[in-house]
């Protein structure tokens, strides 16, 4: 490897002036090296990083830090990778310590106590949401937690369940204190699941509305009803035996006429 000793710079301020070092005035050659993120690195000190802690966006760079403060703010391995234009594998490494720190963090915020009307409740947000979720007939070991931290450093704590067929969330902000720490609601799913009425359900369903259904037609023949009850008296009326009168009983004379 040849070695170079830095002459000056040069006149367009962003190239070094350089000279091989070992050969003779005749056979010195000059070169230039443009300085850039990489060289100011190594004059820093920071030789030891270059090309392990950045990575390459195409006309920007991404820094570990930057991929860690996505991450931190709520952002998944899969969405930074894919804004990167990486491989997943290569935001993991560096996402992997701050997924740990938002799992403690919503850990930390499920054993806080939840902010009501009248102040702190006494139960932790975990027992309290388990107990407004199997009231409501749902299962509270589907659920899922997780957190990230806001621009204002303050740390945001989202619940998420199922209903059916429905997926739902809940978002808390969580404060860090004594006694585990308080949890205030942010939205109206989180302030049903902290309300100690527990018999009004969490997502109500519009009632089913009446539909007036018409009664079939009747057949026709039930229009010729009236007129059964007469046929029938008549058949009973010709049905009926005829009466002999006193005069054909006296005289022993038959119905039809007939001695």
């Amino acid at each position: 490897m040849r070695e170079l000793r830095a002459i000056g710079l040069d006149v367009d301020g962003k190239h070094i002036i350089c000279e091989s070092i070992g050969g003779d005035d005749e056979n010195t050659e000059m070169l230039r090296v443009r300085i850039d993120d990489r060289l100011r690195g190594a004059v820093r000190g920071e030789g030891h990083r270059v090309g392990q802690s950045q990575l390459d966006m195409g006309s920007s760079m991404l820094r570990p830090k930057d991929i860690q403060s996505r991450i931190r703010a709520g952002a998944s391995v899969e969405q930074v990778a894919a804004a990167a234009g990486v491989d997943v594998a290569r935001v993991e490494r560096f996402a992997h310590p701050v997924l740990l720190e938002r799992s403690r963090a919503a850990e930390l915020a499920a054993a806080a106590h939840p902010v009501l009307s009248d102040g702190p409740a006494v139960p932790t947000l975990l027992e309290v949401v388990t107990s407004a979720l199997v009231a409501r007939g749902l299962n509270a070991d589907t659920s899922n937690w997780d957190a990230w931290r806001n621009n204002d450093g303050r740390w945001t704590v989202q619940l998420a369940w199922k209903a059916g067929r429905s997926d739902n969330v809940a978002h808390f902000r969580f404060t860090p204190g004594a006694h585990g720490g308080t949890v205030t609601a942010v939205d109206e799913a989180a302030m049903e699941l902290i309300d100690p009425d527990f018999d009004r359900p969490l997502r109500p369903v519009a009632a089913v509305a009446e539909l007036d259904f018409e009664a079939p037609a009747a057949p026709a023949v039930a229009e010729e009803e009236p007129a059964q009850p007469q046929r029938a008296g008549a058949r009973a009326r010709r049905s009926k035996p005829t009466i002999p009168g006193w005069e054909d009983v006296l005289l022993g004379v038959r119905s039809t006429g007939q001695r």
